[in-house]
C-alpha cells in the first residue's frame, strides 16, 4: 500500500487548483476509508498507529502510509492523497507560511500556542485544510544537563543555570549558534554563559555522551527524547518559555475528513496523551525495539480508548 500510494505523490503539483476543486468551500467530508500519514521516524508512527485505532474504534477503516519528506505529504494531505497526520504546531505554521511568503518571511510559530494555532489555522484553512485542536504532549526543543550536574549546581530549571553563572559548553547542531532558540537564547533570554557550541547534533548519541563524560555540560535535545536516562541527563525547564509551541496536532483534509466524527474520534487522544507518556512510548520502540503498532495500541487498551 505504502509504495502504491508513495509513487502517486510525485504527481502532487499537478491537476485544478484546490479552489476548482471545491475543497475550501465544500461541507466538511466524512469519508469511511482514510489514509493516516506518518513522516516516517518514531514518534510520527506511534501517532499515525494511534490515530488509526482511534479512527477505527469509531467505524473509519484505515491504512498507514509512511512519507518521511514534508514537501511530498504536504500536498499529497491538500489533495486528498493522504486525509490525516500528526503534526506539531509551531514547526508546520512555519513551514506553511515560508511556503506562501517564501523562505525568508517573519516566523509565526510562538512559544504561545493560542496564537500559534490563530497563525497555523490561517494558513491552512485556504489550502483546504482543517488543524484539530491540540492535546497536552509537546515535542519541542529542550536541553538536559548530567543528573550530577543539576545536583552540584542545584538546578532545576534554565533561570537556575543562568542565575548559577556556571559556564557550559553545549553539545547541539552546527546551527545553534545563530538560532534564537538556541545558544543565542540561552544567553538573552536566560543569561546563560554558553563558552561553545559543539556540533555533535541535535539529540545525538555521541552528543548526550559528550555530556555524560563531562566533556559537554549540556545538549540540546527533544521534550519526548526517550534516552535520557540511559545516559543518566535530565531535562532543565524551559520556564521562560523560549521555545515554539511545538503541540501536537492533527491535520486533517477537510473534504475528506473533517467531519464531527473524526474530529471526536482523534480528540479522545488529547484527553490522555502527555509529554511524558510519548516520550514513554517512544522508550518502548526505540530502547525496548516494540513495533509501534503494538505499543500504541497497548498505550489506547490500559486508556481505555479502544478495546482489547
Amino acid at each position: 500500500m505504502a509504495l502504491a500510494v508513495f509513487a502517486g505523490l510525485g504527481g502532487c503539483a499537478t491537476g485544478p487548483s484546490l479552489e476548482d476543486q471545491g475543497a475550501v468551500t465544500a461541507p466538511p467530508g466524512d469519508s469511511r476509508q482514510l489514509i493516516v500519514g506518518s513522516a516516517g521516524f518514531t514518534e510520527s508512527d506511534l501517532l499515525a498507529q494511534m490515530y488509526a485505532l482511534l479512527l477505527e474504534a469509531a467505524g473509519y477503516g484505515t491504512k498507514i502510509l509512511s512519507v518521511t519528506n514534508r514537501e511530498l505529504y504536504e500536498p499529497a494531505l491538500e489533495r486528498g492523497q493522504i486525509d490525516v497526520v500528526p503534526e506539531y504546531a509551531a514547526t508546520f505554521a512555519d513551514w506553511l507560511n515560508a511556503k506562501v511568503h517564501g523562505a525568508d518571511a517573519p516566523t509565526v510559530g510562538s512559544p504561545d500556542l493560542a496564537a500559534t494555532m490563530t497563525a497555523l489555522r490561517a494558513l491552512a484553512g485556504p489550502r483546504g485544510l482543517t488543524v484539530l485542536d491540540a492535546g497536552r504532549a509537546v515535542d519541542q526543543n529542550a536541553f538536559a544537563v548530567t543528573a550530577g550536574f543539576a545536583a552540584e549546581h542545584r538546578l532545576k530549571t534554565l533561570s537556575d543555570l543562568g542565575a548559577r553563572g556556571v559556564p557550559v559548553r553545549l553539545a547541539a547542531g552546527d546551527e545553534c549558534v545563530r538560532r534564537p532558540y538556541c545558544a543565542p537564547g540561552l544567553r538573552e533570554v536566560y543569561g546563560i554563559d554558553v563558552t561553545a557550541v559543539d556540533p555533535k547534533g541535535v539529540g545525538t548519541t555521541p552528543a548526550k555522551q559528550a555530556v555524560q563524560n563531562g566533556e559537554d555540560q549540556m545538549v540540546l535535545t527533544t521534550t519526548t527524547d526517550a534516552t535520557l536516562d540511559e545516559f543518566g541527563l535530565v531535562l532543565l525547564a524551559d520556564d521562560r518559555k523560549l521555545q515554539n509551541a511545538d503541540y501536537i496536532v492533527p491535520v486533517v483534509n477537510r473534504a475528506r475528513a473533517g467531519s464531527e466524527g473524526v474530529t471526536r474520534a482523534l480528540a479522545r487522544l488529547n484527553t490522555v496523551l502527555t509529554t511524558a507518556d510519548l516520550a514513554m512510548l517512544n522508550e518502548r520502540v526505540d530502547s525496548w525495539r516494540r513495533l509501534p503498532e503494538d505499543v500504541a495500541r497497548n498505550y489506547l487498551v490500559d486508556k481505555g480508548l479502544v478495546p482489547r
